[in-house]
């Protein structure tokens, strides 16, 4: 029997990455007719096409919550969103709809819970998004990443199963000299790989951009992803400098995780969980620019046991470089906080989600 399968949310990668972590999942499990609900405008639309699957798009956006008066267009998209996935609910037909967060999963799932669809949310976070805090009352499942979570959840409703990752990073796991060539870089010298998502993170790349030198000084490699945004700027900075590599995008995540020594990086939860399943020691700079400040929590559930190290962003242009340094070459730390970060990552959570999926089906006579 075809299942039909709803999977809405998106906006960044770290949305997106798990709802086709999950989709794929499913595919190899069972028969089924998956379709993606996301945001206009957003990347998923081009993103999930290209993984094969699929996607409507809705005109959702999000509250402007600095000012309440620019919120009157975004109630009208969706006022809009809320019709246009009722039409969705009622023309596709769905044995399920499972939400991962971001803009979309609001309107499409509360449409599908209305409509006697049962529902599977998929939370990221060590602190709850709104969205997934008003669809929990009716949610069949909820599928959590961190302990703790009932602070937000109905408890019995909870399954802690980890964010699915994707998984070619995994098979570069363990290869530095090899993935350290394949950049240009001396195989054995200490190599800090920094990343700031796709736009890029301003504050790790002005602190690069002034201190750059002093980490080559110091023996240091370093991988720069500086994001689109920054332009040229990195490689300004770094011109004439020996075991610099410098790209605003990293197509081969799965190669530079395994030449790094140390990971210093932006605290979004997709992020923590691929370092979490690779073992890799992190200084964690929580973006300040996220809804409840989510990424400092996320940060913080690592920190307090020692499986990262989290600098403010507000301190780290004073900070961070010597953090780096501190820590790039002190081995018996670097092997210390490996350890603790791999316990708490969650080996083949897109199963587990689909494991859910499954018993929801199952219980539902379907």
């Amino acid at each position: 029997m075809k299942r039909k399968i709803l999977i809405s949310g998106g906006g960044t990668g770290g949305h997106i990455f798990p709802a086709l972590s999950i989709a794929n999942c499913i595919k190899r499990r069972m028969d089924a007719d998956i379709l993606f609900v996301g945001a206009e405008n957003r990347m998923e639309m081009d993103r999930v096409p290209a993984a094969g699957y699929d996607i409507k798009g809705l005109p959702v956006a999000g509250f402007n919550r600095k000012n309440l008066l620019k919120n009157i267009p975004v109630l009208v998209k969706l006022a809009k969103s809320i019709r246009m996935s009722r039409k969705i609910v009622k023309d596709f037909k769905p044995d399920i709809a499972i939400g991962v967060g971001g803009y979309a999963s609001g309107p499409l799932l509360k449409a599908a819970q209305r409509a006697g669809v049962p529902t599977l949310l998929q939370e990221q976070n060590s602190y709850a998004g709104v969205t997934n805090k008003l669809l929990a009352a009716k949610a069949k499942k909820i599928c959590v990443a961190y302990d703790g979570m009932e602070r937000f959840f109905p408890s019995d409703r909870i399954v802690k199963t980890g964010n699915p990752v994707r998984k070619d990073l995994l098979e570069r796991k363990g290869d530095a000299a090899k993935s350290r060539a394949l950049f240009g870089l001396d195989s054995e010298k200490p190599t800090v790989l920094v990343v700031g998502g796709s736009l890029g993170a301003l504050t790790l790349n002005e602190t690069l951009e002034r201190d750059i030198k002093k980490l080559v000084d110091q023996g240091l490699q370093v991988i720069w992803q500086t994001g689109k945004n920054f332009g040229t700027r990195g490689e300004e900075a770094s011109r004439n400098l020996k075991g610099v590599v410098v790209t605003q995008f990293i197509t081969d995540m799965g190669a530079a995780y395994s030449a790094a020594t140390l990971v210093v990086s932006r605290a979004g939860a997709g992020a923590i969980s691929e370092l979490e399943l690779l073992g890799k020691p992190v200084i964690l700079v929580p973006s300040p620019n996220v809804a409840e400040d989510h990424q400092r929590k996320n940060a913080l559930a690592l920190s307090t046991r020692g499986a990262a190290v989290m600098v403010p962003d507000s301190e780290a242009r004073n900070k961070l470089s010597d953090e780096i340094i501190g820590l790039a070459t002190d081995e018996k730390r670097l092997a210390d906080m490996s350890e603790r970060i791999k316990d708490m990552a969650c080996p083949e959570s897109d199963e587990l989600i689909v494991d859910e999926i499954e018993k929801i089906l199952g219980s539902m006579g379907k």
